[in-house]
């Protein structure tokens, strides 16, 4: 017995002294990595390190963070943000955002605030930290710019998963429940209050390639930049407006997409009206562009649903014969 007394004693001992090593690590490498982001010119501040959760947890917590991106002009700042891992299993973590914090543009300032921002997310065991899954959840989000719009959402969740393509591919799925979206791009679409102000509910499903790993250069150096989407699913709810879209498009160095997407839509008429409304479809041109989807629509045998190609080329959309606007810009930045 006092042989297992003693054994007891010094592999306790021996643990201790593993995590008080691995704390005092932990806290060095996230304090380094601060002094390294100033050094490359970034602001780069926190009021405090420090790590705890003896004895089968590194959580480290940092009060009064800003990080802000020369190159880009994105920063980020935050009362507390805590990273909370198993002591054996260090490459696997919980983020956890603070209540309310502050992202930043050159344009614009967003605060946002949640009464649930955490999120599990899975590295590589390697120096370079490659991501290889993440699950983030979101509860009573808003959001508030100094743009002028606000946004919010009752709940969601995104997560990620890399594949082993060589293409850097990951999937996606995000899912929304209730989503209000910004008030610029409602009031933009409905001067007439021709929409609810929720939509019911989203589900995002691709296959996303980047440019690169989402390892740790990504946040130290450059993003990522997408090259390629093979949408899956991508589900909209909003009034009596249902939405449907799939299909695959390359996105080229300057974040231009090529390619085509099937958008099925139900309610279509209603899109009209609210195209008429905003401005971007001109009153003369709509009871062509009326007469030109009905006839698409009817093929399916159903004409209060639309079936139609979306097709992206020379940085213009065309659903089915018609030329619908620009292609969007997909960048990150």
């Amino acid at each position: 017995m006092r042989k297992l007394i003693v054994i007891a004693l010094v592999l306790a001992g021996l643990w201790a002294g593993y995590w008080y090593i691995g704390a005092r690590a932990t806290e060095r490498a996230f304090s380094t990595w601060v002094a390294d982001r100033q050094t490359d010119g970034w602001v780069a501040e926190a009021g405090d390190i420090s790590t705890r959760g003896f004895p089968n947890r590194f959580d480290t917590i940092f009060t009064d963070l800003e990080l802000s991106d020369p190159k880009t002009g994105l920063s980020w700042v935050a009362p507390e943000f805590q990273i909370l891992a198993l002591s054996y299993k260090p490459h696997h973590v919980i983020a956890v955002w603070p209540g309310i914090h502050t992202i930043a543009t050159p344009e614009q300032r967003i605060e946002i605030s949640g009464s649930d921002l955490k999120g599990s997310i899975m590295v590589a065991p390697t120096p370079d930290l490659t991501l290889e899954r993440s699950s983030i959840v979101l509860a009573d989000v808003t959001m508030n710019s100094t743009a002028g719009w606000t946004s919010a959402l009752e709940r969601g969740q995104l997560a990620t998963r890399q594949l082993d393509s060589g293409t850097h591919r990951h999937e996606i799925h995000f899912e929304a429940v209730n989503l209000i979206p910004a008030s610029s791009f409602v009031q933009s679409l409905d001067a007439d209050d021709l929409l609810p102000p929720v939509f019911e509910g989203v589900t995002l499903k691709a296959n996303l390639d980047f440019s690169a790993p989402w390892d740790r250069t990504a946040i130290e150096k450059e993003r990522p930049q997408i090259t390629h989407i093979n949408l899956n699913e991508l589900k909209a709810k909003w009034g009596e407006l249902e939405l449907w879209l799939a299909g695959e498009v390359e996105v080229d160095t300057e974040g231009t997409p090529t390619g085509t997407v099937t958008v099925k839509a139900r309610n279509w008429r209603q899109m009209i009206e609210i195209a008429q409304t905003s401005g971007a479809l001109a009153p003369e041109l709509a009871s062509t562009v009326t007469g030109a989807l009905q006839f698409v629509a009817g093929l399916s045998g159903d004409d209060t649903t639309l079936d139609v190609p979306l097709r992206l080329s020379g940085g213009r959309m065309f659903l089915g014969p018609i030329t619908i606007g620009t292609t969007p810009v997909i960048r990150i930045r």
